[in-house]
């Protein structure tokens, strides 16, 4: 079986109530459902959380929400890692198995259903451990700077000073919309990287955190500038 399981708890404090807020005129965590809906590859989509609020949009919108999220696993220092644990774990005792499991984060207004698809052919393809989404930075990060605890700047990795940007190795960094796992593995490793983890590489303008209203208001024009968010003939967010 494969499965999405998307974490939605209710306990958000910089933007209060922001999983299921309306994003472009939708429910955030609505979005992520509506993706992971016409990506066509899961047999159950499950929204894990702890909130009753949540669990009834999540339903309104065609997700299941068949527990409650324990008390240890909603408060602000959770982990997505024990998250997914616990919801595999209950799936497998509900349940067919789960081979593949894809973590969609509920404020991910940027998903598509191709990469999703991608991501999948990639963990089957390379016997992975892990997918994930990521993106490039926007700047070196060797030229990375840091303030001291007098106020003064100083290079967090000085020996790239005087190096050609061009011959700077380029990095990347989590983008935070999916993650595909092999589900036998991670219950075994726990681990949502590993060695052998492959990248769904996504375009800047298509990644942005949405941690603080400054970041909501960011990513919403962001959104809106992308056209017409309706679901395409193959499936895909237009």
């Amino acid at each position: 079986m494969i499965a999405a399981v998307i974490p939605a708890r209710g306990g958000s404090k910089r933007i209060p109530g922001k999983n299921i807020k309306f994003f472009a005129g939708t429910p955030m965590i609505a979005w992520s459902i509506e993706i992971a809906q016409a990506s066509g590859l899961f047999d159950r989509i499950i929204v894990s959380t702890d909130s009753p609020d949540i669990a009834a949009v999540a339903r309104a919108h065609g997700a299941e929400a068949p527990f409650v999220r324990p008390a240890e696993l909603s408060d602000d220092h959770a982990a997505t890692a024990p998250v997914l644990r616990h919801a595999l774990e209950w799936l497998n005792a509900n349940g067919p198995k789960v081979a593949r499991l894809c973590c969609i984060y509920a404020t991910a207004p940027f998903v598509r259903a191709q990469d999703l698809r991608q991501g999948l052919s990639l963990l089957d393809a390379h016997g992975a451990t892990s997918v994930f989404s990521v993106t490039t930075f926007p700047f070196p990060v060797q030229r990375a700077l840091r303030l001291t605890e007098d106020g003064r700047l100083t290079m967090l990795w000085p020996e790239f000073e005087l190096t050609r940007s061009n011959d700077l190795v380029e990095a990347y960094h989590d983008a935070g919309q999916f993650y595909w796992l092999d589900a036998d593995r991670f219950l075994i490793e726990g681990r949502m990287y590993a060695e052998d983890s492959r990248p769904v590489i996504l375009p800047r303008h298509r990644v942005q955190d949405i941690d603080t209203p400054e970041d909501w208001e960011r990513a919403e024009r962001m959104f809106m500038t992308l056209g017409p968010h309706t679901l395409a003939p193959d499936g895909d967010s237009a």
